[in-house]
């Protein structure tokens, strides 16, 4: 058994992620370049600060990858661009915390993913919880007005957050499924997802003829933080982490990122959250926690 203990423990590892990932929405909004821009390099990015790694000490585990590993990790690439595409659109038109937390409610999909994909039983517990968290969810979605003004702008990035908590929530299926016991080696997985994802989120940018160039060095700099902050050592370790412990307490974890977002966006970006923002956020959360619980 201690052959197969991890040489950093999960809690901390995950505590790390939660503060990475905490400062994404900050460094989305810092960015002035549109959205699917911003994304796509943040994951290309992290997947040029990875190759290296994965190709200098995993080319055995490379070569044993099976057509279903690379098809399970190229759908979880997938997923991740759409997750990342939903998201960052989200938070033009709706604050930092009712966007954070709404894309956080991934827990909840990911229950209801499992019981029709894999028929897991969906309990009573769970139930509650579920129904708990989308009463808070629908009373972020209409009760503040959010930073685009009309009630109708923050709906549109709500619905955006909650398409990116979906997409989130194959995005952590995939990857419990690929990763559980270390099955597929971390980086040569989360290279191919991080890989797809970046092509996903091309094709999507050129479909929209963004500029792929001309954005000045601070945006570049964005970036690279996006990449290296929650890229490398908040996603990344997210998925070592999943090698470990069990998604549900990945997931709840992961409910440090609302509040860690929030209280960053309140010093840095002078944005004060609604009472409905604040009220229906704790619910959610809530809600997530009952629907989580070991």
């Amino acid at each position: 058994m201690a052959r197969d203990a991890p040489p950093v423990s999960p809690a901390l590892g995950l505590a790390v992620a939660v503060g990475a990932v905490s400062t994404s929405a900050i460094l989305v909004r810092w960015s002035q370049a549109p959205s699917l821009i911003k994304a796509f390099y943040r994951v290309l990015f992290t997947t040029m600060l990875l190759v290296p790694l994965a190709l200098s000490g995993h080319r055995t585990a490379f070569s044993r990858l099976t057509g279903r590993d690379v098809l399970g990790a190229g759908l979880a690439g997938l997923a991740l661009a759409l997750h990342f595409a939903a998201w960052f659109e989200s938070l033009e038109w709706t604050s930092v915390a009712a966007s954070v937390t709404l894309v956080q409610s991934q827990p909840l999909f990911v229950a209801l993913g499992a019981a029709l994909l894999l028929e897991e039983r969906i309990s009573v517990r769970t139930t509650v919880g579920i129904l708990i968290a989308l009463a808070g969810m629908i009373m972020m979605s209409v009760g503040d007005g959010g930073i685009g003004g009309p009630t109708t702008a923050s709906v549109y990035g709500n619905v955006l957050a909650v398409v990116g908590a979906v997409m989130a929530a194959g995005y952590v299926l995939a990857g419990r499924a690929l990763r559980h016991g270390e099955r597929i080696a971390l980086l040569p997985y989360v290279t191919i997802v991080y890989a797809v994802c970046a092509l996903v989120l091309l094709v999507l940018l050129r479909i929209e003829q963004l500029p792929l160039v001309s954005y000045p060095p601070r945006e570049w700099l964005l970036f690279l933080g996006m990449a290296i902050g929650p890229g490398i050592f908040g996603h990344t370790v997210i998925n070592w982490a999943l090698a470990h412990v069990e998604s549900s307490v990945v997931s709840v974890s992961l409910l440090g990122e609302p509040v860690g977002s929030t209280v960053l966006a309140l010093v840095l970006l002078r944005e004060f959250p609604g009472v409905a923002t604040v009220v229906g956020g704790t619910i959610v959360l809530g809600g997530i926690a009952v629907t989580s619980h070991q």
